[in-house]
């Protein structure tokens, strides 16, 4: 299934799920942290986010396209 661009706070169910946990806010992005991940997910409050942000923080913790949509 191909990934879509969505909303940022579907982006936060998603990753929030997936165990990042939110640790500040700085402007209008979201910042979250993962123990696998060796950088911050950033979530930008965006209405609609890119396809390449989603990819971006889902490489950096490590989630898979089948675990992006389970």
């Amino acid at each position: 299934m191909k990934i879509k661009p969505t909303n940022w706070q579907t982006q936060v169910k998603i990753f929030e799920k997936y165990g990042c946990v939110f640790v500040r806010q700085r402007g209008d992005h979201l910042i979250f942290h993962h123990e696998n991940a060796k950088r911050a997910v950033v979530i930008p409050k965006y209405d609609e986010i890119p396809v390449t942000v989603i990819r971006n923080n889902m490489k950096t913790v490590g989630m898979t396209r089948e675990e992006y949509y389970t």
